[in-house]
């Protein structure tokens, strides 16, 4: 029998705070079952498999972020926006690096439809509105600020700037500077913004 207060989202918020402790990877319903003192089986009442969990903690994430990158953006655009909602997803993955990757754990297209990830997707596009882009420049954009963002923090995450003198922030700044002038060198003329 499971303890008292196991249920579905506390077990989903330790599976995070585990996540946050040992990585995403190593997340697992035996894992919870020991930090909760309960059998393994206790827990599939619950959760049904370690997809399962894996997938709440990754909605679980999606939702947190979204709502520090929109707190972030409130009366903000053009750089300003675009700087706030970088540094809030840096942020998020500095102070939660194993909900920062579970964030990206693969959702089935109905979960993902479902998911905050849409939020993003729309908080991403509210930015770049500010820059005037048509498309298919805008979906351009999107994929490269995502690119960029993402393979900076995973960089900084790893280690991968610990051993030059240039302090990371720095670099964060100008590359922040750059899109922002990339953006701006792209804006779409009046008559054919969308």
């Amino acid at each position: 029998m499971a303890r008292a207060g196991v249920t579905p989202q506390r077990l989903t918020e330790a599976g995070a705070e585990l996540a946050d402790e040992v990585g995403f990877d190593q997340v697992t319903v035996s894992e919870l079952a020991r930090r909760f003192g309960v059998k393994v089986a206790s827990l599939y009442s619950h959760v049904r498999s370690s997809h399962d969990l894996k997938t709440r903690i990754a909605l679980l994430a999606l939702e947190e972020m979204a709502d520090r990158v929109s707190d972030a953006l409130a009366g903000r655009s053009g750089k300003e926006a675009l700087a706030a909602f970088a540094d809030a997803y840096r942020a998020y993955a500095r102070a939660h690096p194993g909900r920062y990757a579970a964030a990206r754990y693969r959702l089935d297209p109905d979960t993902a439809a479902a998911s905050a990830g849409v939020r993003h997707a729309r908080m991403m596009r509210a930015v770049l509105r500010g820059y005037h882009l048509a498309e298919p420049d805008r979906t351009h954009a999107v994929r490269m600020l995502g690119g960029i963002f993402h393979g900076y923090v995973e960089l900084e995450l790893s280690g991968g700037f610990a051993h030059t003198p240039v302090d990371p922030e720095e670099s964060w700044n100008w590359i922040v500077d750059s899109l922002d002038a990339q953006l701006r060198a792209h804006r779409a003329s009046p008559a054919s913004e969308e």
